[in-house]
């Protein structure tokens, strides 16, 4: 037998192996972690705003480059590689600065933001680099005008759109009354004009310019419609040559007039277009404006479209039956020319409308661009129109391509390059907004590339683990089969195993198993692509937009795995929208069957209706696990006539989802008649609060249904809050989260029991004085079961509103906010931190056992309450705390600050239990360090990397099958996904382990212990002899 000391021995020596694990490494970035940059959903509203093609300069020679630039919905000007589609770069704007105009020529971009376009800049068009920044008013002297893009313009008073040049002067309408010449390159004001009566009357809109004049042409409001107002002021100067009303009535003032010119001709002569009771009128301008208005005989019109050339003198018009219209100014005849006539283009059942585009070659030529969908063909087709080609006479060229609407929707808008190479031959390429928020380049019929923009815009994400991979298939039918038919089985099925141990033997030998430093992404196109890896660092994350789509992401590398569009039913033919509201996971791999999530969605019709509705989805697959959608978009179940108040699900073997009417009715999802059994018998012990004006209202459910046939919620208990305070967030403690110890063990052996009611969930608040003083904001836990106030505090507001992010874990409460009150000399504003942990009784050792809480039940009240506030080092946008899959490993704190920045930060550096002193002997036992004010900045705990992790509004974690392991996923602007180990990786040997040597080692003691037997045992017998 091997003595005691003997195993002790090779213990100690076995250990030692062991070489310390480290923190993740910069050489880990972009293998354990992945970022995702995006720009948002491009508006399409306005053609100051939308997607559009620019070719500028690379130099000296006669190359050129293009770019597609646009302004996002998350308040992004951007410029997309054409060939790539990768982000060329981007500049995100301030949420209270809105881009509401950009404008490109030559090597620059101008943009106008914030009210009424208060502030002008000037980037660099290849490399996004900010050149001019200037404040033409403050933002609180602009107009809020709806579109906010109304009232604000810009043109460059030169008219090559590619070339280079060191003097560059462009023309910049503000506020609607206020026209200047800027300097692009230094943004010196040469001179500034303003309307007399400062848009109280006439609200300008747009700018056209010859040489010598520039028009601003703009829109008063008479009793049914709009009259046309024109000021023509001296280009050079800015002195007013004339002014005039023009006889017109508008009766769309945004869509049915359109001023067009031709920057590359400068004897052209601008005018404006309107229309007017189906009729196409126009007006030329010159210097004195005695131009006479004039009316283009023809059909009668119902629109006219800016396809982006009005610059070039180029428009579309639509015939009353839909028919499209190419037109153009004749400079020869001072009017309107019809240049083509779209075939077939009139409203059909056959086709979609259309969409037009106007695009640019490289010779800055113009082309109109029609696409639309067939629905006979099931694809998408495009004509492209080439005015110039075959002599003068025009050509057009046609083609079809496999758009998918079922994933992408329909097209919202489009951009169009052309080139013509020789004279029968035009190229186009399309870039593509599509109704889920995608970015599409369709070059002919191929698809180049695709952005998922809409990720940008996820509303709600859960995690979703994995199924592991089947190696050996299962064998249901042996029972059918005779002894020798089953012993040939076995003989076939064992014929890998010689493989498999010689394998085996491999890596145990070499150490080459799966490390955690590797990337959990599988190979492209590999079947183990929606398999578990061995330390489950690959799930799937399924993400729910405000567009209305669905995204499967897989969490190793951030490759989308499946997108499904939620359809709209009935609200279809009326138009709407949904906006998601929760989404559960109501079964996983360990159920037995494949995952599926659970997603509630308000749908809002156009025509007012509102609903609830219930999209049941496999989440590996995105098919509707109620077989109600076989292939298209995905069907839901509508659930609730009706808005929601709250919606949660039962946590047990039926994981049921319960939706809550505005009558207090209780809706079960699926409703089936276990579900029904299942609910009544945990109706009884169901306590949830529900917001309400001014007040917090706990209810509980009547053990029976009413005559509706449906369960009913009654109230139990009120909250009252002071007058003027209303909440503006919630926050609960993680679903389902696991707790490996219910107390902390103090140095002096006595102990802290964690309270840890279930029922207890926080509000944050924000509070009107009527005095006119700053609003105050408010956090609050209440115990949901007995609508007790565990805690509350009140924090000073910044700038008027409540920026407080908390969370909630276990029994520790954290929170930031904007300090910006200075009440002493020794205080200073800054960002503040407070972390509260709460704690069982009045005094150490009490146990109150919170874990069982009862309404009944007095000593739950009692609670000892730790507080202690830091000093943060910069603002934040979210915060969570890691999670692991048994709760053992200690819990970090992830931030993501305005820096664009995950950063990492130990739980203990927020211990509100922190002496302010020297730590005593005990203290040291259990951790603790002494109190510092000010959280430092380690820029070692960055997660992020080198990233910019962009306006991230939302950090999710979830378990990893290791327990030191907790994943990571950030979603906002852009995406980030990676892992951390707040304790280090201990429970999995570091890649760098001597395997080998942990082999040699053994089998020599083995040898040892085996070779001594003899000599220890003789030693023995003869100390018994003598």
């Amino acid at each position: 037998m091997v003595s005691l000391s003997t195993f002790w021995t090779l213990l100690v020596l076995t250990l030692g192996l062991f070489p310390v694990t480290l923190a993740l490494h910069a050489s880990e970035a972009g293998i354990v972690d992945w970022h995702k940059p995006l720009v948002g959903v491009p508006v399409t509203h306005s053609h100051s705003l939308s997607p559009s093609f620019h070719r500028f300069s690379t130099g000296s020679s006669k190359s050129t480059q293009s770019v597609i630039v646009t302004a996002t919905s998350s308040n992004v000007l951007a410029a997309l590689d054409p060939v790539l589609g990768d982000i060329a770069w981007r500049y995100i704007f301030d949420p209270i600065d809105p881009i509401i105009s950009f404008r490109a020529s030559g090597e620059v971009i101008a943009a106008l933001s914030g009210p009424g376009g208060a502030t002008f800049r000037v980037f660099d068009i290849a490399k996004g680099d900010l050149l001019v920044e200037r404040r033409l008013h403050t933002p609180s002297a602009g107009h809020l005008f709806e579109p906010n893009d109304l009232g604000s313009h810009i043109v460059f008073a030169e008219g090559n759109d590619t070339t280079i040049s060191s003097n560059i002067d462009l023309f910049a309408l503000t506020n609607g009354h206020v026209l200047r010449r800027l300097d692009a390159i230094t943004g010196r004001v040469r001179w500034e004009w303003t309307a007399e009566d400062k848009a109280a009357n006439v609200v300008y809109s747009r700018i056209a310019r010859t040489p010598s004049t520039v028009f601003v042409v703009g829109l008063s409001k008479s009793v049914a419609s709009y009259t046309l107002h024109i000021t023509a002021l001296s280009a050079a100067s800015g002195e007013v040559l004339a002014n005039t009303h023009v006889p017109s009535a508008i009766h769309n003032g945004l869509t049915d007039f359109l001023l067009l010119s031709d920057t590359s001709d400068d004897d052209s002569t601008p005018c404006v277009i309107w229309l007017e009771q189906g009729q196409l009128k126009f007006v030329p301008l010159t210097s004195e404006l005695n131009g006479k208005p004039k009316t283009m005989k023809g059909a009668t019109l119902k629109s006219i479209l800016n396809i982006g050339l009005n610059e070039k003198g180029h428009f579309v018009a639509l015939r009353s039956d839909g028919t499209g219209l190419a037109m153009r100014m004749d400079k020869d005849s001072m009017g309107l020319a019809l240049i083509w006539e779209f075939a077939e283009s009139a409203s059909s059942d056959r086709y979609t409308e259309s969409t037009y585009a106007g695009g640019l070659d490289k010779d800055n030529r113009p082309y109109v661009g029609r696409i639309y969908w067939s629905h006979v063909l099931r694809l998408a087709s495009t004509h492209i129109f080439a005015e110039h080609a075959a002599d003068g006479k025009g050509l057009v060229r046609g083609y079809t391509f496999p758009f998918e609407t079922s994933s992408h929707g329909i097209i919202m808008h489009a951009a169009l390059d052309a080139a013509n190479p020789s004279d029968n031959v035009v190229i186009g390429r399309f870039v593509l907004t599509t109704g889920t928020g995608a970015v599409q380049l369709w070059q002919h019929d191929r698809m180049q590339w695709t952005r998922e923009e809409a990720l940008s815009e996820i509303a709600l994400a859960e995690f979703v683990e994995l199924p592991e991979k089947k190696s050996v298939s299962t064998h249901v039918s042996d029972h059918d089969k005779s002894f020798i038919e089953r012993v040939n089985r076995q003989l076939s099925d064992a014929k890998d195993f010689p493989a498999y141990l010689v394998n085996f033997a491999k890596r145990f030998a070499t150490g080459s198993y799966a490390s955690v430093s590797t990337s959990a992404a599988a190979a492209p196109n590999s079947a183990d692509a929606l398999t578990r890896d061995d330390f489950g660092f690959r799930k799937l994350i399924i993400a729910a937009t405000s567009r209305g789509v669905v995204y499967a992401i897989n969490s190793g590398n951030g490759a989308v795995v499946w997108i499904r569009i939620l359809a709209l039913g009935w609200a279809g033919e009326v138009g709407g929208h949904h906006v998601p509201l929760k989404l559960f996971v109501t079964r996983t791999v360990s159920d037995g069957d494949s995952p599926r999530v659970v997603l509630v969605t308000q749908r809002i019709a156009d025509n007012g209706l509102t609903d609830t509705v219930v999209f049941h989805i496999d989440a590996l697959t995105g098919e509707d696990a109620e077989r109600n959608s076989p292939s298209g978009m995905l069907k839901g179940t509508d659930a609730v006539r009706g808005e929601i108040l709250d919606a949660f699900m039962l946590r047990g073997e039926n994981k049921t989802v319960i939706l809550l009417d505005k009558f207090l009715q209780i809706y079960l999802f699926p409703e089936t008649d276990e579900t029904r059994q299942s609910f009544q018998a945990l109706a009884p012990k169901l306590h949830f609060p529900l917001i309400a004006p001014g007040s917090i209202l706990g209810h509980q459910v009547l053990p029976e249904p009413a005559f509706t046939d449906k369960f009913t919620a009654y109230s139990t208990w009120t909250a009252t809050f002071p007058p003027g305070e209303t909440v503006l967030k919630v926050f609960k403690r993680p679903a389902d989260e696991p707790v490996a110890s219910l107390g902390k063990v103090l140095g002096d052996r006595r102990t802290l029991y964690k309270y840890l009611n279930p029922g207890l969930i926080g509000y944050i608040t924000i509070a009107q004085r009527s005095d006119r003083r700053a609003p105050t904001c408010g956090v609050y836990l209440f115990d949901g079961l007995k609508g007790t106030i565990v805690y509350h505090a009140t924090i000073p507001s910044a700038r008027g509103g409540c920026d407080v992010h908390a969370v909630l874990t276990e029994n520790w409460l954290l929170y930031t906010y904007y300090d910006e009150e200075i009440e002493s000399v020794v205080q200073a504003k800054g960002y503040r931190v407070v972390s509260v942990e709460l704690y069982e009784g009045s005094q150490v050792n009490d146990k109150t056992r919170s874990t069982e809480s009862s309404v009944y039940y007095n000593k739950s009240a009692e609670i000892s309450i730790y507080e202690q506030a830091y000093v943060f080092p910069f603002a934040v946008s979210a915060l969570t705390t890691t999670s692991t899959k048994f709760g053992i490993a200690t819990k970090d704190l992830l931030v993501a600050n305005h820096r664009n920045q995950i950063q990492s930060f130990p739980r203990r550096m927020f211990d509100p239990r922190r002496p302010k002193r020297k730590v005593t002997a005990e203290e040291q036992e259990e951790w603790l360090i002494q109190y510092d004010p000010v959280i430092p900045d380690d820029t070692r705990r960055v997660i992020s990397h080198n990233y910019h992790v962009a306006n991230t509004r939302s950090i999710l974690t979830s378990p990893a099958l290791l327990e030191s392991t907790s994943l990571v996923f950030a979603n906002g602007l852009d995406l980030f996904a990676s892992r951390v180990a707040p304790a280090h990786t201990f429970d999995v040997l570091n890649e760098n382990f001597n395997k080998a040597q942990l082999v040699l080692t053994i089998v020599a003691l083995s040898v040892a212990i085996f070779a001594t037997r003899p000599i220890v045992g003789r030693k023995r017998l003869r100390e018994q002899w003598y």
